[in-house]
């Protein structure tokens, strides 16, 4: 807790310096950030729906201020990524909900068996096929509904999940997918904190605070994506991976 003028100064620097990395992980790897920044608040101490909420707020920053940037390079499907999105914002609304009746280390497993699973991703190779398939709009909206409502229970965006199915289902170029990945999360996000908020999970004075510093991280983190060859970008995703499930098996098990 802090309690006099300089330890709010300092809460204040810290929260600044974890929205700004946090934004350019975000970025960087076209993710909504969850990802990342549940397993650091957790580590500061947050309780686990606590740390959950302000994700949500802060994926509404970063992914609205990354896609604008992605939209002006011309990085966006805009009437596909509507439709999937829109089932991305129905599905999340029921995320504050469902993780109202799961316990916190219950919140952290399956945090943990996502995290694995975007960990395990990063072996497998994923063919970017250049001729991209015609997708009905019901499956868009319907993948989108079971993402979002899966995802935002976690406070992550659901891009992590949305990418392999574009790109490997799909056939949409692997650097737009990662672009339509954060687009997503504008919608699950957007949706998720509406509905964490509803049950009281969302702490919007430390949320505002981390989100507004994303948007400098964000718009660092998109410029040097395109400067950095895909396999160096792949290895430092996997060493983050890596790290949080480290952390989090730790942290649960013990």
């Amino acid at each position: 807790m802090y309690n006099s003028r300089n330890d709010l100064g300092v809460e204040m620097v810290e929260l600044l310096i974890l929205g700004t990395s946090v934004g350019f992980i975000s970025g960087f790897f076209g993710i909504g950030g969850g990802t990342v920044l549940i397993p650091i608040l957790l580590m500061l101490g947050l309780a686990t729906k606590e740390a959950i909420g302000i994700s949500s707020v802060v994926m509404v920053f970063s992914s609205v201020f990354g896609s604008y940037i992605n939209h002006k390079k011309g990085n966006l499907d805009v009437k596909m990524l509507v439709t999937i999105g829109s089932g991305g914002f129905v599905g999340a609304l029921f995320s504050g909900y469902f993780a109202s009746l799961l316990s916190a280390k219950s919140l952290e497993l399956v945090f943990l068996v996502f995290a694995v699973f975007a960990l395990m991703r990063m072996f497998f190779k994923v063919k970017d096929l250049k001729q991209k398939k015609d997708i009905h709009p019901l499956k868009l909206f319907t993948v989108g509904l079971i993402l979002g409502g899966i995802s935002m229970t976690i406070g992550v965006g659901g891009s992590i999940l949305l990418v392999p199915i574009l790109v490997g289902f799909w056939h949409v170029e692997l650097k737009r997918a990662i672009s339509a990945g954060l687009f997503f999360v504008v919608f699950s996000s957007l949706s998720g904190m509406i509905s964490h908020a509803l049950v009281g999970h969302v702490d919007f004075e430390k949320g505002i605070y981390i989100g507004l510093a994303s948007l400098l991280g964000v718009y660092a983190g998109i410029h040097f994506k395109d400067k950095v060859e895909s396999a160096l970008q792949k290895k430092l995703l996997l060493v983050f991976y890596a790290m949080i499930v480290t952390y989090l098996t730790y942290r649960i098990f013990t």
